[in-house]
């Protein structure tokens, strides 16, 4: 009777299978990986051409642009240069003062 109840849940396919009816498994074939040297040359062309193409997406700026950021930039420096001379002297002085007073 016990047999019997296994059964009624078993489909049909499952009635017929036997323990020795395992599923086989799907034999993997593996694929030959090319050696190191191959796989870096790889990456190395496919990083150039990756930058080749990232390259030509680069908005350049024209002559004109470049000089006027080159001026901005120099006369920033020689701003900064002056405030930089004025508080070097300044506190020059007072500490002569200082030195003076002692």
């Amino acid at each position: 009777m016990a047999e019997q109840d296994k059964n009624l849940n078993q489909t049909p396919a499952e009635e017929n299978k036997t323990p020795s009816d395992k599923p086989v498994k799907a034999e993997k074939k593996k694929e030959a990986r090319p050696n190191i040297l191959v796989r870096a040359v790889r990456r190395i062309s496919k990083w150039l051409r990756d930058l080749r193409s990232e390259s030509k997406k680069v908005v350049w700026p024209t002559g004109k642009q470049v000089l006027n950021n080159t001026l901005v930039v120099i006369v920033c420096i020689v701003v900064i240069g002056l405030f930089v001379a004025l508080l070097d002297t300044a506190f020059g002085f007072i500490r002569g003062l200082i030195i003076d007073l002692l």
